[in-house]
């Protein structure tokens, strides 16, 4: 018993001290499994299953997003469960002392932002999302890569042959346009929410969409229904 109250209180003090993090850039975030206990969390960066190879976020980290970003989620988990999926969520809000070290072991604008360039990654915003596909037993779908795969194949259009990997993508595009996000074209598993602007700072806004111009690889678009 005594045990499990050290490791309750570990949990506790991790998620007050990262939700004081979020406070401090004055982004007001929940924790998604709140709002909507059916999601899958593993955050990725909470391991070792990442690019760097260790982990990134405190043991216990939730994972936290702008609450306007949580209630679309549930608008999406609600739409794959009547295809019987669900949401997993590989990262949500992430501090900007991670995004620099992600940006130290990529160094590469196509697929991490440059924290010290633009407004940083929309991660550092709350307004975006990585997500997967599981099945009603959270199990892990064929989808087109694992997570941070930097390869042409992570592309939101997929161009294999396996029917199975392109119907769950095809899926997970249709729940998250329907309930209001737009995909990044070099990351299929990226998603940012639609009106996301509205959530920076003006200046910071302006800086990232200088950063997301038209025709750069890391344009956000809406998915299509093909």
């Amino acid at each position: 018993m005594k045990c499990f109250d050290i490791r309750f209180v570990g949990l506790a003090m991790v998620t007050v001290a990262l939700k004081s993090t979020a406070a401090e850039t004055g982004i007001p975030l929940v924790d998604i499994k709140s709002v909507d206990p059916t999601i899958v969390i593993e955050l990725r960066y909470g391991g070792s299953n990442n690019l760097t190879g260790h982990r990134l976020y405190p043991l216990g980290t939730p994972a936290l997003v702008r609450s306007e970003l949580a209630w679309r989620l549930v608008t999406a988990q609600a739409f794959l469960k009547r295809y019987e999926y669900r949401l997993k969520i590989w990262d949500a809000y992430r501090p900007k002392s991670v995004q620099v070290q992600l940006w130290q072991a990529v160094h590469n604008n196509d697929y991490v932002a440059d924290p010290g360039a633009g407004a940083g990654s929309l991660h550092n915003w709350g307004v975006a999302v990585d997500v997967t596909l599981v099945d009603t037993w959270n199990r892990a779908v064929p989808m087109p890569t694992d997570f941070d795969d930097f390869t042409p194949s992570a592309m939101c259009h997929y161009r294999g042959a396996d029917p199975w990997i392109r119907w769950h993508l095809h899926l997970l595009q249709i729940a998250m346009r329907h309930a209001g996000f737009y995909r990044l074209r070099t990351e299929w598993w990226h998603f940012t929410i639609a009106e996301w602007q509205k959530y920076l700072p003006r200046e910071e806004a302006e800086r990232a969409m200088q950063a997301l111009e038209p025709g750069g690889r890391a344009n956000y678009d809406q998915p299509n229904t093909n």
